[in-house]
């Protein structure tokens, strides 16, 4: 039974060397189609929305633990193509985000509210609210930061 098991993974080792073979994955390479995407990638970067805030960090200071912090970020389409913000992601359920929907058309500004639950928190608080977007990252962050007193006990 061993002398097979052996024999086995021996021709599975041979067969799955044979099959990488040393063909050169470069050559395979169609140049019109690279050329094609390449100009693709520029038009497409030049028509990308763009995305600006008036501030991307929120410093809520000191506050005591069991605080509700409320700020509004807003955001303007700086490009020259509608701004989608598809979601907003947040690290735990303490940060709720609520973003624009709709397509934000281009020089226009909308908020982003987001509202921090502080109670089980303590100490330095740092919260990303990551927005996925149609601009050329694709993702863009905001930040709320701050100190929590801890409730005596």
């Amino acid at each position: 039974m061993k002398k097979i098991s052996i024999l086995i993974i021996c021709v599975l080792t041979v067969s799955i060397l044979a099959s990488c073979g040393n063909s050169n994955a470069t050559a395979k390479i169609n140049k019109a189609n690279l050329e094609k995407a390449k100009t693709r990638d520029v038009e497409i970067k030049n028509g990308a929305a763009s995305i600006s805030f008036d501030s991307n960090v929120y410093d809520f200071g000191t506050v005591n633990e069991g605080d509700i912090i409320e700020t509004t970020f807003k955001v303007t389409n700086s490009g020259n193509t509608d701004l989608v913000i598809t979601d907003a992601q947040v690290t735990c359920g303490c940060t709720v985000p609520v973003w624009p929907k709709k397509p934000i058309k281009p020089g226009q500004t909308e908020d982003v509210k987001v509202k921090f639950n502080t109670f089980g928190k303590s100490n330095r608080q740092q919260k990303n609210i990551t927005l996925i977007t149609n601009t050329e990252t694709g993702r863009e962050i905001l930040t709320l930061k701050g100190m929590v007193t801890p409730k005596a006990k």
